[in-house]
């Protein structure tokens, strides 16, 4: 175990732990527990053990909860059957269970929404027959996309459209505090987005704001369906899980033209995910989420390492401690502005009470990957 709080720091007015907004949300604090896919939901199907590994973390202290990604309601949207759907009376049940406990144990929580598209986890490839995207350019982990398929139809593209819109309307009726939308990594919204990726001639493709307009048109659809005060959040990145070092934009100039159409669509925050979150952007100080707030005035949430050396497939090599003490480095981006909430991924799995104990300046757990095996 190693004390990664410094107690200075403990004793004195605490950034983490003042209230902050989404639109007319009020968060209690700026503890976000990041998306992270667990795959023990058997058909998709969240059980009690899911509920209990939510509510653990809500009582722990985490003011926001987004889950893992969770399958809008079109065949081609998953890649692992593990993975909890967002559909189906018993996904749905499974769901509403969660929201219940965790509303009781004192915090807000949402579902992050997410279709791979034509990206595909090793084996998986040719078992999904045909993976609906932008341009029929396939890939996985590390590998580029290869034209391997056909591009998504327009009726396809209505279709997952609709599968967002309606499996927000399903998240408001059961009581969810607002979605998260994944349109990073290099899943489906980011595929559309990157022009490695979408390489269309009509008008889902060809400049940076042209490919943004599938996902305008999903958050759109969500607002006209939930109405203009339920939070839509969407996560972005510039690294996909074909090659780390992709950019969607190169200069802040590119990047408010990227964002502007997501603001006027209804995006109420984005959530930039970085490997590691005191990382710049563009040859400055300010990381991604900085930039994102800087462009937009909206809430903007980072990630990345919190509390930990290595960041998530780094943490596959092997064996070794973890604990790093950054957080006077994110207090002190906090509190000058730079962004407005801070995701816990790992440090929360190894710590489902990371919050108090911050809070109290306790010792925190290092993190292993082994604690992927099992859901506490």
């Amino acid at each position: 175990m190693s004390d990664v709080t410094s107690r200075s720091d403990a004793h004195r007015s605490d950034i983490l732990f003042e209230p902050a907004q989404i639109g007319k949300l009020a968060v209690k604090n700026r503890i976000v527990m990041a998306p992270m896919t667990r795959s023990f939901s058997p058909e998709g199907v969240p059980g009690p053990d899911v509920a209990a590994y939510y509510r653990k973390r809500a009582e722990g202290g985490v003011g926001l909860i987004v889950t893992e990604g969770t399958w809008v309601p079109h065949w081609s949207a998953s890649d692992d059957p593990a993975a909890p759907n967002f559909f189906g009376d018993k996904a749905l049940a499974g769901w509403s269970h969660v929201v219940d406990e965790v509303h009781a144990a004192g915090s807000l929580i949402m579902p992050q929404l997410w279709h791979v598209g034509q990206l595909f986890k090793e084996g998986t490839g040719a078992s999904r027959g045909h993976l609906v995207g932008p341009s029929g350019l396939t890939g996985g982990f590390g590998i580029m996309p290869t034209a391997s398929d056909e591009p998504a139809t327009q009726q396809e593209i209505d279709e997952v459209i609709e599968a967002y819109a309606k499996a927000a309307a399903s998240a408001q009726a059961l009581g969810f505090d607002g979605v998260e939308l994944h349109a990073g990594h290099g899943y489906l919204l980011d595929q559309f987005f990157w022009e490695k990726s979408n390489q269309r001639t009509d008008r889902y493709g060809g400049g940076l704001v042209e490919r943004t307009r599938f996902a305008v048109e999903i958050v759109e659809e969500i607002k006209r369906r939930t109405g203009p005060d339920f939070p839509v959040v969407l996560r972005f990145s510039q690294w996909k899980m074909h090659d780390f070092s992709a950019q969607l934009f190169s200069t802040p100039t590119e990047m408010a033209a990227f964002l502007a159409p997501l603001v006027d669509a209804g995006v109420d925050a984005f959530h930039a995910s970085q490997r590691r979150f005191w990382e710049g952007e563009f040859d400055t100080d300010l990381n991604l989420a900085g930039w994102a707030k800087k462009l937009t005035g909206k809430p903007a949430i980072t990630v990345g390492s919190v509390t930990l050396k290595r960041d998530l497939i780094e943490s596959f090599a092997g064996p070794g401690s973890d604990a790093a003490d950054n957080l006077p480095l994110l207090r002190e981006k906090l509190s000058r502005g730079d962004f407005d909430f801070v995701a816990i991924g790992r440090a929360l799995i190894a710590n489902p009470d990371w919050p108090e104990k911050v809070r109290n300046a306790q010792p925190i757990n290092d993190y292993a990957a082994t604690m992927l095996a099992q859901l506490d």
